[in-house]
């Protein structure tokens, strides 16, 4: 069984916030994104962020870069 996963607080929004400045959103941040979708406590303020974020990479105003940090 693996151990569940523990989001730092205030992660998600810090993600929003960076891809809405930058543009883009990079690896590590796709990789916490689907941590915090693998979250069954995700609060629903958490959940409509990541939701309006993945409508801005399907619309074209952020995009996904292959780099780590």
């Amino acid at each position: 069984m693996l151990p569940p996963v523990q989001l730092i607080p205030g992660s998600i929004s810090e993600i929003l916030v960076a891809a809405t400045e930058t543009g883009q959103i990079t690896r590590a941040d796709r990789y916490g994104l689907l941590a915090a979708v693998c979250d069954e406590s995700l609060p629903e303020e958490d959940a409509r962020a990541i939701n309006r974020l993945l409508r801005a990479i399907r619309k074209g105003k952020i995009k996904v870069v292959d780099q780590m940090f």
